[in-house]
């Protein structure tokens, strides 16, 4: 029984004979194993926010899990950022070709079709392996409307209006599942600073924030200063106090 579970487990073509793809499950835990990221779909627009938390030494302002693709779209990332570098190039360059060619802004959900569609692409073939990470897409359609998506190793996409990948996201998951509520940009940003701060193994989660959002009025993707984060983790620690025991 064991070569034939080692051929299984080495062989990304291969089914086991439970139905399982086990090099795609290693990807999906490689994503697991990375810092929380988080999207929160607001009526005014979205807000992706993610946990870095950089060495003694290294120079931060430079930001590792956030990502601009388009004007009114972006990225945030969940595992092997190499990875995500390599996605967010393609969907840069497929965002542009199709203002070039249609002379407008890409939809959200095509970026997101796209990327998850060479994502399955590498669990078909021999002599690649799965991508080793999970992106939020979030964006702004021409309609003022806020898109949120995942995409993961299996080439998988769905929408969502909050949800979190990365270490922790099954306990964050269940925390943006009973607070979530259709509501402002600030209310979205303080829900997802309060949903980092539940995964963050550390009690000054605030200064690890980095966040991102695309406001429906502009449709701009802009960063948020360091200030207003520090501002929307005091308020998610106020309204969203750490349960007891």
């Amino acid at each position: 029984m064991l070569p034939a579970q080692q051929g299984y487990d080495r062989a990304i073509t291969v089914f086991s004979p439970d139905g399982r793809l086990y090099q795609v499950e290693y990807a999906i835990e490689t994503v697991r194993r990375g810092t929380i990221a988080v999207g929160v779909k607001s009526t005014g627009g979205i807000v992706i926010a993610v946990e870095e938390k950089p060495r003694r030494l290294q120079i931060s302002d430079t930001i590792q899990k956030i990502f601009q693709v388009d004007d009114h779209l972006g990225v945030a990332a969940a595992g092997y950022i190499p990875d995500a570098r390599s996605q967010v190039e393609n969907a840069r360059f497929f965002s542009q070709s199709n203002r070039m060619m249609y002379d407008e802004s890409v939809e959200v959900e095509a970026v997101a079709k796209h990327l998850a569609d060479q994502c399955q692409q590498f669990t078909q073939y021999a002599g690649v392996r799965p991508f080793g990470v999970a992106l939020i897409i979030g964006g702004v359609d021409d309609g003022g409307k806020g898109q949120l998506f995942l995409t993961d190793p299996s080439g998988t996409y769905i929408s969502y209006d909050a949800i979190a990948i990365g270490a922790g996201s099954e306990q964050v998951t269940e925390f943006l599942e009973k607070s979530y509520k259709p509501g402002s940009m600030e209310d979205a940003a303080v829900l997802a600073a309060a949903a980092i701060r539940i995964a963050g193994e550390e009690t000054d989660t605030e200064s690890h924030i980095r966040m991102a959002r695309v406001s429906a009025d502009n449709r701009r993707f802009e960063m948020v200063p360091d200030g207003e984060v520090a501002s929307f983790a005091a308020k998610a620690a106020a309204k969203y106090p750490p349960r007891s025991g």
